[in-house]
């Protein structure tokens, strides 16, 4: 879709740490590049020992893990970077394979974690919150209820700015379809269409919502003819199970995200204020 321009507040500096030679992380950290200034470290104890030099006498605004797999980082590293940057938030940026996780054990306490797919929209949602001066949702307690999250959410959502008007959504199912219009519509959007199975290859809404339920080749070609139709739109799908190499396709397909089941109604937003540009993938990128 075409560019609707930065972002009205000033644009905050972030530590990434990790690799990014596999395509799902180059994609995150270009994402994260719209709302921030990015700086690099390779590993935590060269992010503590030869910290960039905007950091060397500041907190970064956030600190991003990589994490390709579920043992990537342990305790004591995120200890040590918590004693570095006491009033730094960590995110962990999660991999398609830390979805395994539940079998080898809990997420690192008090760490806010996020899958790769859906870093630009939460990163968006927050570093918006942080130009007005609100602690948003990473300044909550980690161990709050997920339904508190839901509500300080909820409750800040009516102030957003309205960057586009319109909205169609489809889902699999007409119960997901009519939850999802409601989450567009506390936006302030105007939800246009909605209704079961496939977006109309010819949707005239500036944003088409599609639940796929779970993503499959037709469905690209779908997507594909939509977004020849309408290369001006911002198409943005959700699945149920999102892996990297679907993904992938779906943004080479024409999405401008692809959101995991249940939606995050910080993802959705953030992607509304700004951050649906169609991401470019490095061709001779790998999928970990």
């Amino acid at each position: 879709m075409p560019d609707r321009g930065e972002p009205v507040v000033a644009r905050p500096s972030i530590l990434w740490i990790g690799s990014t030679r596999a395509a799902e992380f180059t994609v995150a950290r270009m994402a994260a590049g719209r709302w921030a200034k990015v700086e690099d470290a390779s590993t935590i104890h060269d992010a503590i020992a030869n910290p960039p030099e905007s950091f060397a006498r500041r907190t970064p605004a956030a600190i991003l893990l990589a994490t390709p797999a579920p043992a990537a980082w342990g305790f004591d590293d995120i200890v040590a970077l918590s004693r570095r940057w006491p009033l730094a938030p960590i995110v962990s940026v999660s991999g398609s394979l830390v979805d395994g996780r539940r079998r080898s054990g809990p997420p690192l306490p008090g760490i806010e974690e996020v899958p790769w797919n859906e870093l630009g929209g939460r990163l968006a949602w927050w570093m918006f919150d942080r130009g007005r001066g609100r602690p948003g949702g990473l300044g909550l307690p980690a161990t709050a209820r997920r339904d508190e999250r839901i509500l300080e959410a909820s409750v800040r959502v009516a102030g957003m700015p309205e960057g586009v008007q319109t909205a169609s959504v489809m889902a699999a199912r007409r119960l997901d379809a009519e939850g999802l219009a409601e989450l567009l519509e506390a936006t302030g959007r105007a939800v246009v269409h909605r209704g079961c199975g496939r977006p109309a290859i010819d949707e005239t809404a500036d944003v088409i919502v599609w639940d796929v339920a779970a993503m499959e080749a037709a469905d690209l070609t779908w997507l594909a003819m939509i977004f020849a139709n309408r290369p001006s739109a911002a198409v943005i799908l959700i699945d149920s199970f999102p892996r990297g190499d679907m993904v992938l396709s779906a943004i080479e397909a024409g999405a401008s995200a692809v959101l995991s089941r249940p939606v995050s109604q910080e993802s959705l937003t953030g992607l509304l204020l700004g951050g649906v540009g169609k991401p470019v993938i490095d061709a001779g990128s790998q999928l970990s």
